[in-house]
């Protein structure tokens, strides 16, 4: 299974989450740091579009770790709750075309 790890710890707005991201997804140059271009990235995992530096089989999850969850909770809870929303949304956008979500969201 394939995954990638965040360092809640050191996400404490949304400049320093999407930085982890670009980072742990390996998201192309363009990457705007929105959440917009995060959900977007994150939608193409089984296509071929070089948007992260992940490509996942058909059945396959991508499981992001959120480690540090609690001090992200503490110091981050809105880019949390947002992170949370996006996933199941881009998991549901999976479902409306017929394939198998392809995220699965790990706190510790």
């Amino acid at each position: 299974m394939a995954s990638a790890e965040l360092n809640g710890a050191a996400i404490v707005d949304f400049t320093t989450f999407h930085a982890e991201c670009a980072a742990a997804f390996g998201f192309p140059d363009g990457y705007s740091a929105t959440m917009d271009a995060w959900v977007d990235c994150l939608s193409y995992l089984r296509d071929a579009d070089g948007m992260t530096r992940f490509r996942l089989k058909p059945a396959e999850l991508l499981e992001i770790v959120i480690k540090n969850a609690e001090t992200m909770r503490q110091q981050a809870p809105d880019i949390l709750e947002e992170v949370t929303y996006c996933v199941a949304g881009i998991n549901e956008r999976y479902e409306d075309y017929g394939e198998r979500p392809a995220l699965k969201l790990i706190l510790r």
